[in-house]
């Protein structure tokens, strides 16, 4: 009679598959991450994220209003400016490539989706890093958050519905929280970056904002090496007024995503950052991974682990096709 217990029974057909899956990827579930750089006429494709560009003005409205068709449940916006100095200048400033982005998404597509803001200075830094540095080029934590304070402010006032600091400096969203409440942006929400770690899956996103890095981020990204001091971080945050936390990267952290979403008692975000994009497109390029089949795989692993939402660069695409599979046009 062996065997008696038949687990295969219940993956029969598609129909029984689908009847008892665990878990399931909607469109409402992902973010898509977008660039938008000063000074463009066309979108420029980003040469190590294939099929990832540097929007102009206009083609960032065009590709927001698609994504937002295809049923994404939100864009992060990252700016690129044509200049960098000691302070990042250009992030409080509403003149700058960031903050005329978000007005732009605003315009367009309103409350259809929810606009997202990346909070820190390593896009606007002359020297990279993701605060501003004393006298001795050390990032400066207190005098960041000040910055942080600002930016969040105008950020807010361009449109941005959730603000995102992601600097990993100690006590931002506190600082954030106040800046913006006393402001009048009670209703804005933070999603704090709070198990950010120092990865090598960041190469690709370094190209993608321009960025001027010297040196590491070693003295502010977490370790690799440490999982408990994620959930620290990501306690102190929920502590400090953070509305969702997220875990970055994703794929690399789903031990630290499976802890943190079972520590918070907020949506939990996760990050499928540009070196995990990359070095999937990289393999279908070659004929050795099936694309579709590999990235539904990836998203659903994060979405496993404990992921409430997932910001992905295939956010859009993916979007599009969880619609057909339900027959959604």
């Amino acid at each position: 009679m062996y065997p008696s217990h038949r687990p295969r029974r219940l993956r029969r057909t598609p129909a029984v598959r689908r009847l008892v899956a665990e878990t399931s990827v909607e469109p409402r579930h992902l973010v898509l991450p977008m660039f938008v750089r000063e000074g463009l006429a066309e979108p420029v494709e980003i040469s190590s994220m294939p099929g990832v560009v540097h929007h102009s003005r206009d083609s960032l409205r065009r590709a927001a209003s698609e994504a937002v068709a295809a049923g994404v449940g939100g864009l992060m916006l990252f700016g690129v400016p044509a200049e960098h100095d000691a302070t990042g200048s250009g992030a409080v400033d509403p003149d700058g490539i960031l903050n005329t982005g978000l007005r732009d998404l605003a315009a367009e597509v309103g409350d259809a989706t929810v606009i997202m803001a990346d909070t820190c200075l390593d896009e606007f830094t002359d020297h990279g890093h993701c605060g501003v540095l004393d006298e001795d080029g050390v990032v400066d934590n207190d005098r960041t958050l000040q910055v942080y304070g600002e930016m969040a402010v105008a950020q807010a006032e361009a449109g941005a519905h959730v603000i995102s600091p992601s600097g990993m400096m100690d006590g931002q969203v506190g600082v954030i929280r106040e800046s913006l409440d006393v402001t009048g942006f009670e209703d804005t929400s933070i999603l704090a970056y709070s198990a950010k770690y120092a990865s090598a899956f960041y190469g690709p996103f370094r190209e993608a904002v321009d960025s001027q890095l010297s040196g590491d981020r070693n003295t502010y990204q977490q370790d690799p090496a440490n999982g408990r001091e994620g959930l620290r971080e990501a306690d102190l945050d929920l502590a400090e007024g953070a509305d969702m936390v997220m875990v970055k990267p994703a794929m690399s952290y789903l031990d630290v995503l499976r802890d943190v979403a079972g520590l918070a008692d907020v949506p939990v975000a996760a990050y499928q950052v540009s070196g995990e994009y990359a070095m999937i497109e990289a393999a279908v390029a070659r004929g050795w991974l099936d694309r579709k089949r590999t990235v539904q795989e990836t998203l659903t692993s994060i979405r496993r682990a404990g992921a409430d939402v997932v910001l992905t660069y295939w956010a859009t695409e993916a979007a599009q096709w969880y619609r057909e599979s339900l027959g959604i046009r």
